[in-house]
């Protein structure tokens, strides 16, 4: 049996009478590809924003590894071996794509100064062997805000994994993106956080994205998952064909 990375149990937090979560259990395996899926509003970001210190649960407890993360920062989260990605890509916009690397790189050292990254070969280094195995060299010197969305996307999620995680959060990570461009810049994620024994946990709402890459989905429905399994299995179930994947398709 898989060993388990990450546990969440019993998760409860309500903005207001909304409950965001509302008894959430999910163990995620390590090395596994675990997508979340649910109608908008149904908790999956809020989720993501527990476990990787930017929201508090009001109950239950997050554990990483075995050791209680619930409440710690979102900082001392990232040192303990947890990113994330964002639905709209957080990248210096008036830096290349390579700087934007390099910093990242410095910052999992605790050096956050804005030059030193870019005039110390080390981090520059790194940042263009990671390019590399994103695909990325030929954009290494290009402005983030030049970039098309499937570069954007990449660029962020190269990012993070600059911060060499063992668990990677990402929030719709091919948001945006051409639907020419989708299967290409998923394989590309795929292929390199499965090289670098990434656990990854990802928000999506593109159904063939979900049965091709996911190793299991937790559909999520107002503040409870609602279904759990492979992909053959929770997506050609009855109910999440006609409250979740009608949704999806719908929009």
């Amino acid at each position: 049996m898989s060993e388990v990375l990450l546990q969440a149990s019993g998760l409860r937090l309500a903005f207001g009478g909304v409950k965001a979560a509302d008894g959430i259990d999910l163990g995620v395996m390590k090395g596994e590809f675990l997508a979340i899926i649910g109608p908008n509003g149904a908790g999956k970001t809020t989720f993501i924003n527990m476990t990787t210190g930017y929201l508090r649960p009001n109950a239950g407890t997050i554990t990483y590894d075995g050791r209680r993360i619930t409440g710690m920062s979102p900082r001392a989260i990232v040192k303990l071996g947890i990113a994330r990605s964002f639905q709209l890509p957080q990248l210096f916009v008036e830096h290349t794509v390579e700087q934007n690397i390099a910093l990242a790189v410095a910052s999992r050292d605790g050096i956050w100064s804005p030059l030193t990254p870019l005039l110390r070969p080390r981090f520059r280094d790194e940042a263009r062997d990671l390019l590399g195995r994103f695909g990325l060299s030929a954009i290494a010197d290009t402005r983030a805000d030049a970039l098309n969305e499937g570069a954007r996307k990449l660029a962020d999620i190269a990012m993070a994994v600059a911060l060499k995680p063992r668990l990677l959060l990402m929030d719709e990570p091919t948001s945006g993106v051409a639907a020419s461009e989708k299967m290409e810049v998923v394989e590309t994620l795929a292929r390199v956080l499965r090289d670098a024994a990434v656990t990854a946990v990802f928000v999506e709402h593109d159904m063939d994205v979900v049965e091709r890459f996911a190793d299991r989905v937790a559909v999520w429905s107002q503040g409870r998952i609602a279904a759990l399994g492979p992909p053959t299995e929770v997506l050609n179930d009855p109910a999440v064909q006609r409250d979740v994947i009608g949704i999806e398709r719908h929009a």
